[in-house]
């Protein structure tokens, strides 16, 4: 007689884990593709990841024929308003709609930013009588805050931050993607061995790219020493500052490899500063980027300047460069910079001794582009060592994996 399938058990006898995510990403899209590339790599369990059918950086929809990846209509959105809460909701009815259905559901793991997703996730928990995973990429509401869209102490915020709490009391394991918070979940009475880190990062045998540099660089309309940014273009992101750099140093090429909120205004002041050595190119799916990279010297990070960055940051378009071996630059400061200069894979580019932001990364830039091609391909060496090392998709799915199987080993 074949043995009964448990409930909570996948495809393959494995069990399963329901991840929710209002911003996942298939590999097929470029952007936040974390989750896919996490749990594809599980060998002791199933999952199925419940998303958002548009891309948050283009805003476009997009459809996915995997099975494991599912996706909800959301509403689209040009600003940070009422239209993007209202997508929110739609996502978290859909997620509960979708994870009402399942039966094999061992536990649900549902990511921030915003609070509406893991509060979906743990009523799931709850209707399923499962462990809830709390994945934490953004202290949000805190960086609403930092940011200037949300007034500290008003009656939303005071709302949120109640919500926050609660969900990290009702948390059964809490994933964090930056080491460097600690101190903001003690202040809520989260102890420290409930908090595991799992970072973002990348894998860099996805990186490598079969085109050669010269035709990478044809199909960009460049040459020469080149900058990449990849990644949103966002009030959030700093690109103001790429663009006053590009200023100053007109002997090197930006490419910004994007979409978002940003990009109409941006390209339109490149355009009426007449600023002929920035490139704008579209999005590319993750598994494209080599190819683009490879065309590329220096891969570069900004962040609009807050506290709460210098503190900890795990970028993903970080690591993407990194693996495809790429130096990189990054204007946040913090433990991370400090880490990758210090491994020889990135040239500070944060503001010291009262510099500017702008002369800050414009010098980083100038510092990188005058060393020797082998000087650069030691870099580019160190920047492929360090992900492998500590930031790789396989190495973080294995401590994922382990989050996992203790909860459900757990009495």
């Amino acid at each position: 007689m074949t043995p009964r399938r448990s409930r909570t058990q996948g495809a393959g006898g494995r069990r399963r884990v329901l991840v929710l995510n209002h911003f996942a990403l298939p590999r097929s899209q470029g952007g936040g593709t974390r989750h896919v590339e996490l749990f594809g790599r599980l060998t002791g369990w199933a999952h199925l990841i419940v998303a958002g059918d548009r891309n948050n950086n283009t805003r476009e929809r997009f459809v996915s024929d995997s099975p494991d990846f599912v996706t909800i209509r959301v509403p689209g959105h040009e600003s940070n308003g009422l239209a993007r809460v209202a997508g929110w909701l739609r996502y978290a009815a859909g997620a509960l709609r979708v994870g009402l259905r399942r039966r094999d559901v061992g536990v649900v793991y549902a990511s921030s930013p915003h609070l509406v997703t893991p509060l979906a996730g743990w009523l799931l928990a709850k209707v399923h009588r499962v462990p809830l995973v709390l994945e934490v990429r953004d202290l949000w509401p805190r960086s609403m805050v930092e940011l200037g869209y949300l007034s500290a102490g008003s009656p939303l915020h005071r709302v949120l931050v109640g919500l926050e709490r609660f969900l990290y009391r009702a948390a059964d394991r809490i994933v964090a993607v930056a080491d460097g918070w600690n101190a903001h979940f003690a202040s809520f009475g989260v102890p420290p061995a409930k908090v595991a880190l799992v970072t973002n990062g990348a894998e860099p045998a996805d990186f490598v790219p079969t085109v050669t540099r010269e035709k990478a660089q044809a199909q960009l309309g460049v040459d020469g020493f080149v900058a990449v940014y990849a990644g949103a273009h966002g009030p959030a992101n700093g690109l103001d500052l790429v663009l006053d750099v590009a200023k100053d140093l007109t002997d090197v090429t930006f490419v910004l490899l994007g979409d978002g909120l940003d990009k109409q205004r941006l390209v339109a002041r490149a355009h009426d500063e007449r600023l002929v050595n920035v490139r704008f190119c579209d999005p590319v799916p993750k598994r494209d980027l080599g190819n683009v990279f490879v065309g590329c010297d220096v891969g570069l990070h900004t962040l609009a300047q807050s506290e709460l960055f210098r503190e900890a940051m795990s970028p993903n378009k970080m690591y993407d460069y990194m693996a495809a071996g790429l130096p990189v630059i990054t204007n946040v400061g913090g433990g991370l910079e400090a880490q990758l200069v210090d491994h020889g894979c990135a040239v500070p580019g944060s503001p010291r001794d009262g510099a500017s932001g702008r002369a800050a990364l414009a010098t980083a830039i100038e510092v990188l582009r005058d060393r020797s091609v082998d000087d650069r391909e030691t870099m580019s060496q160190r920047a492929r060592d360090y992900v492998d090392r500590h930031a790789s998709r396989t190495v973080m799915a294995a401590r994922l994996e382990k989050v996992l199987n203790d909860l459900v080993a757990a009495p």
